[in-house]
């Protein structure tokens, strides 16, 4: 029987600390309930009637289709709705936006740049909304990569995982936050002009301290992985960045994940996973890797017994999901 906490009912997740500790394992607990009942071939109706609006100014292919299947799996449906369609931000200010779609949809994905317009729209929406990514937090990646990592290893206490590559982009934001909470130890292996910002290195540090974690900052990537279980990356050059790819390229190669780096945590012939939130540059088969070949990691490492990334991205899907169900539908009418 599927079973979530009565809190999650109508909330909006802006980041990671939208939810307490325990709200945020409660949901992927139920990501793990709704992805064995689809397995089982189960489509259910929890979402019958209700509407999500799909707001995208940045491209997506994992994203969009988890937030559509998801819906659609339950009995929902979903609209995606990008800058040319509405009048977003141009003719229409954020504010009006919101009020209009709050009254016909029942909630609104947003996936853009800036966090204030996430906040923005979920303050006079008057549904609830959820931050599909912002150029700040990428919470909703974070979900679907801990559900992973609890999939493998049974359990997320205990666990050891080094980001390596930008330390300040909004995906390792949302990692280390979310480490933090689930009371997994974090290492961030960047450049020092990649490092985290302070002030989310602080307030992630305290949570962590809270639940008796680790937070630690290496410029050395051979030193910083030494005893984690989970190597995780992304992207060398951000959505918005890409005038910066040359410099990126150059800073961020001795950052690059391989299997040399694997073996460097001491754990290769044991407790050890790859991760990356996609897409990645791990071959010649992009227009950016033509001629640079592989970036962040390497096509080893990603096509490895190692790397989980395609049960992670699937996994979008389910932890989307279980965001839906959760906010959208009463647990006591079930």
């Amino acid at each position: 029987m599927l079973n979530w906490m009565d809190s999650l009912y109508g909330r909006s997740l802006m980041r990671l600390t939208s939810f307490t500790d325990e709200e945020m394992l409660n949901l992927i607990d139920l990501a793990g309930q709704l992805k064995a009942r689809r397995h089982a071939g189960v489509r259910g109706d929890l979402l019958k009637r209700k509407n999500i609006a799909l707001i995208f100014e940045k491209s997506s292919t994992r994203t969009r289709n988890s937030s559509i299947i998801a819906a659609r799996d339950e009995g929902g449906g979903a609209e995606y709705l990008t800058r040319p369609d509405i009048h977003f931000g141009k003719k229409e200010s954020v504010k009006d936006t919101a009020r209009v779609l709050g009254r016909i949809y029942d909630g609104i994905l947003f996936r853009g740049f800036s966090q204030q317009t996430c906040e923005d729209l979920a303050k006079y929406s008057g549904v609830p909304v959820w931050n599909g990514l912002t150029d700040d937090y990428h919470p909703t990646q974070v979900f679907a990569d801990f559900l992973t990592i609890k999939e493998t290893f049974g359990s997320l206490e205990g666990v050891t995982l080094a980001y390596v590559g930008d330390g300040r982009n909004n995906v390792a934001n949302s990692v280390m936050m979310g480490c933090a909470k689930c009371k997994i130890n974090y290492v961030c292996c960047c450049p020092k002009e990649l490092e985290p910002d302070p002030k989310v290195l602080a307030e992630a540090r305290e949570v962590a301290e809270r639940n008796g974690v680790t937070i630690k900052v290496f410029n050395d990537p051979i030193e910083g992985v030494k005893g984690a279980n989970v190597l995780y990356t992304d992207v060398w050059v951000s959505m918005g960045e890409e005038s910066k790819t040359a410099e990126r390229i150059k800073m961020l190669r001795p950052y690059q994940i391989n299997m040399d780096l694997m073996r460097a945590t001491g754990n290769i012939d044991g407790k050890l996973m790859f991760l990356h939130c996609l897409p990645a540059f791990h071959d010649y088969n992009t227009e950016v890797t033509k001629e640079s070949g592989a970036l962040e990691v390497t096509d080893e490492v990603f096509e490895s017994k190692y790397s989980k990334v395609f049960d992670e991205s699937e996994n979008r899907m389910h932890t989307i999901k279980a965001l839906f169900v959760s906010a959208l539908c009463d647990r006591k009418s079930v």
